[in-house]
């Protein structure tokens, strides 16, 4: 399982970015996190092509698919999806991870259970 922005776990962390100047202004080794898809598909167009490794926050299995298929490395989505969108990632063998964002240590071993991907604190989330 994959734990992002633990501090026992060294990861990189996920940097929201909103225009497409801002992707050249993100460091090498943080994660472009983009959000809505419906806004960031140009962003996510000029990342994939300029591999640069990107995350799309997704609300539903429709958004994960398009994710995946645009060349997303991660999803993030609430814990309440991530039960719904893991099964088909595992039925179609995505390249995408799903990622769980979290609150709490105790919902790493709810999440493992459920054979997520992985788990996201907000910690490792950067907003500028």
């Amino acid at each position: 399982m994959l734990i992002f922005g633990h501090p026992w776990v060294d990861s990189p962390r996920f940097r929201k970015i909103f225009a497409l100047e801002e992707v050249s202004q993100a460091a090498v080794d943080e994660i472009i996190l983009l959000e809505p898809l419906s806004d960031s598909i140009t962003l996510a167009r000029y990342c994939q092509s300029n591999q640069r490794h990107f995350a799309l926050t997704v609300n539903s299995v429709t958004e994960a698919l398009f994710a995946n298929a645009l060349g997303s490395q991660y999803v993030v989505c609430q814990i309440e999806d991530a039960p719904k969108i893991q099964p088909i990632a595992q039925e179609y063998l995505f390249d995408t991870k799903i990622l769980a964002l979290i609150n709490s240590e105790k919902e790493i071993a709810k999440m493992a259970a459920l054979s997520i991907d992985g788990v996201i604190f907000p910690q490792s989330i950067i907003l500028d």
